[in-house]
């Protein structure tokens, strides 16, 4: 297994800057997130305030941040983390695919998580709550479970889940046609009021689940990884992006306002730069 100087999971404006700042200094970088770059930057349809790209779009900033990495040759892993662990010495990230990756620190760069949680959702994690369908749908083999699904992505992680559980109620959180086939899956269309062991209650209705899988774009930073500081949203750093973890630095919206682009790309510069000189320091040790 490659063990990665520095993991920076993201693909945002803060992550590019981290993992092209990173890779300069000669750092082996490993960059997680959509290949596509940020869904959320493409979106944007002028940007009046990026240096050298003057009324440019989100999808043409997109196009040129990915030439760069081109250029550089640093590949994107689409995959989605779900956990962090903190090994001693070194940090294992779950992915959604089920691949475990290692790294010696972790640049956390995905944006803020606007889904709050479900009542009953945190208080149930690991013990009837998942936020991986690859990594516990065998827990659930043959018995009952929903999965509550924030994008149509996830409706691939239903359909996982399927062939493995007898019952699959899929709740999706968004608009537009769902395209879930099979005699076992079974859409509802209303929302989550709360999570109860062994139950899931919506706004009309009660399922009994014996495990909910709750699949948003990214896990909140204070549930991916244990005793990370937060405060809300947001994850809490130092002026060198450092957080309250050794080898975790943040970067980007993740961080707090203002939500942009140029912040986001600055914080990440700061933050692989900070990240080389723990790596430094940490192998003189």
């Amino acid at each position: 297994m490659s063990v990665y100087d520095i993991a920076v999971i993201g693909t945002g404006p803060g992550g590019i800057s981290a993992a092209v700042t990173a890779a300069v200094r000669n750092k082996s970088v490993l960059l997680i997130g959509e290949k596509g770059l940020s869904s959320k930057m493409r979106k944007a349809k002028e940007i009046l305030n990026y240096p050298g790209f003057p009324r440019t779009s989100g999808g043409e900033l997109a196009d040129r941040f990915q030439a760069h990495l081109d250029s550089m040759g640093i590949p994107v892993t689409e995959d989605r983390i779900t956990a962090v662990y903190d090994m001693g010495g070194t940090f294992g990230l779950q992915g959604r695919s089920g691949e475990m990756y290692t790294a010696r620190s972790v640049i956390l760069a995905m944006g803020v998580v606007s889904a709050a949680s479900i009542p009953g959702e945190d208080e149930l994690l690991g013990s009837g709550v998942s936020y991986c369908a690859t990594c516990d749908a065998p827990l659930y083999r043959g018995k009952t479970v929903a999965v509550i699904g924030y994008s149509p992505d996830e409706e691939a992680e239903g359909a996982f889940l399927s062939e493995v559980a007898s019952k699959v109620y899929y709740l999706p959180m968004y608009k537009g046609d769902v395209s879930l086939d099979g005699d076992n899956i079974e859409v509802i269309h209303s929302r989550p009021v709360r999570i109860e062991r062994g139950r899931l209650v919506t706004d009309d209705a009660e399922y009994e689940a014996d495990g909910v899988f709750v699949l948003r774009e990214s896990v909140a930073p204070a549930k991916l990884i244990y005793g990370l500081e937060t405060d809300g949203a947001h994850v809490v750093t130092d002026r060198q992006m450092q957080t309250n973890l050794k080898g975790v630095f943040a970067c980007g919206d993740i961080t707090g306002r203002p939500y942009q682009y140029i912040k986001a790309a600055g914080e990440g510069n700061v933050c692989a730069l900070s990240c080389v000189k723990y790596l430094d320091e940490t192998q003189k040790m």
